[in-house]
């Protein structure tokens, strides 16, 4: 049972406050998150809502997906755990065979 949704698109007005609004029609919510920048504090354009039941998330998948939310339309997805390898090797930009 998945209750985790991703919602990409988010406007960089969106704020917690508003993205849990819209879910109020579909259902009680345990957590809700916008990602947001940590130097302005606005959002990064995708955050997260947990529901409480499958029926919610489910109805709220529906109900949002290419919807219209701050004058964006939005993209809503079951949410999946990254692991560290699915990131990637992390590197750093600078090349250990640059000659200065």
């Amino acid at each position: 049972m998945n209750t985790k949704l991703f919602i990409g698109g988010l406007s960089c007005n969106t704020t917690q406050e508003t993205l849990l609004a819209a879910t109020t029609q579909y259902g009680e919510t345990t957590e809700c998150n916008v990602i947001t920048d940590k130097f302005t504090g606005k959002s990064k354009g995708f955050g997260f809502v947990n529901f409480q039941t499958q029926e919610s998330a489910d109805a709220f998948l529906e109900g949002m997906n290419n919807q219209m939310l701050d004058g964006r339309s939005i993209k809503v997805d079951y949410a999946t755990d990254k692991k560290d390898s699915d990131r990637g090797p992390r590197t750093n930009s600078f090349s250990s065979n640059r000659r200065y």
